[in-house]
């Protein structure tokens, strides 16, 4: 009989993390995308864009654990 891999509660969160960014940066390209196409909106393109560069810098590239201690997370 096969044994059910469990997936601790910590990667779970992660995973599901990672899938809530994705979406919101998914959502905020197709915004950028119409914004683009109807006005061409600088500002608010330049904005956007830094909004999804946050969220990739912070969750995918774990630039917070440059200012905690290692071993405490």
């Amino acid at each position: 009989m096969r044994e059910k891999i469990k997936m601790s509660d910590k990667k779970r969160a992660a995973y599901r993390t990672g899938i809530v960014v994705f979406l919101v940066v998914a959502a905020l390209t197709a915004v950028e995308f119409y914004l683009a196409s109807i006005s061409g909106a600088i500002a608010v393109l330049f904005f956007i864009a830094l909004i999804k560069a946050a969220l990739i810098v912070r969750y995918f590239m774990h630039v917070n654990r440059l200012w905690t201690d290692e071993g405490h997370e």
